[in-house]
């Protein structure tokens, strides 16, 4: 078996202008808490933060790349975001195994999102069929 219970993977990326124009221009979430900072200044947040989405689209990252890595597919997630993720933050998206199928190569992990301070800022759950080999 190539993976078990526990076993885990990480990608980290600090958020800057560039991913928050991409992301607008990818899916058009031009909310002014993304870019208006006069306005951001005035809500809770203080300042602009990144679309959740983007923050969570680190998690995809790591699944794809780290854990269970080539050949992953993703079936399902669930998201809770707990913090906001400011510009200039560094985030570290980790998954981890929890479960594994018998019958079929289906991983489920957790998957959390840090930032630079070590806080979450968002967690969840995922659902993968690994199509790189035995599981």
């Amino acid at each position: 078996m190539r993976f078990k219970i526990g076993d885990s993977g990480s990608y980290s990326q600090t958020i800057g202008e560039a991913h928050i124009a991409q992301f607008i221009g990818a899916v058009g979430d031009t909310n002014p808490l993304h870019v208006d900072a006069e306005y951001a200044q005035k809500t809770r947040f203080g300042a602009r933060i990144a679309q959740g989405i983007l923050v969570a689209g680190l998690i995809s990252t790591a699944i794809g790349t780290k854990l269970p890595g080539l050949g992953a597919v993703y079936l399902g997630q669930s998201l809770k975001f707990l913090k906001p993720t400011y510009i200039g933050d560094t985030i570290t998206a980790t998954v981890t195994v929890k479960a594994i199928r018998a019958d079929k190569p289906i991983l489920t992990l957790e998957t959390v999102c840090t930032n630079q301070r070590g806080e979450r800022v968002l967690e969840g759950e995922a659902t993968v069929l690994y199509e790189g080999g035995s599981i």
